[in-house]
């Protein structure tokens, strides 16, 4: 997974036609740390998407515009706007962000 580090990565990423898949997180969440272990087997499973990382930390402006209030969140983007939001309460196993995924397709 490609970190972005700027602002301007971080739009050149999500301004694409393919959707596009941002982990927001930071270095000192546990729950980041978790699900890193878990989310390697997913990414290649799920790999109609690009999966991108963000440390919330690193672009505050950024996790504020999209409303990211709890990290690990995963955000959906296509064509520069948000499709979907899976929330950090809600991103805690794997079972749940497959989960996630799966309703994008419906």
């Amino acid at each position: 997974m490609k970190s972005l580090k700027t602002t301007e990565q971080f739009n050149d990423t999500i301004n694409n036609d393919a959707p596009v898949i941002v982990k927001f997180q930071a270095g000192w969440c546990p729950d980041c740390t978790r699900m890193d272990m878990f989310i390697d087997p997913i990414i290649e499973q799920y790999d109609n998407y690009q999966w991108f990382d963000v440390n919330r930390d690193e672009l505050p402006e950024i996790a504020e515009q999209y409303e990211v209030m709890g990290i690990p969140s995963l955000l959906i983007f296509k064509d520069g706007v948000k499709q979907a939001h899976l929330h950090s309460a809600n991103a805690k196993t794997p079972a749940s962000v497959i989960h996630f995924l799966e309703e994008q397709k419906a």
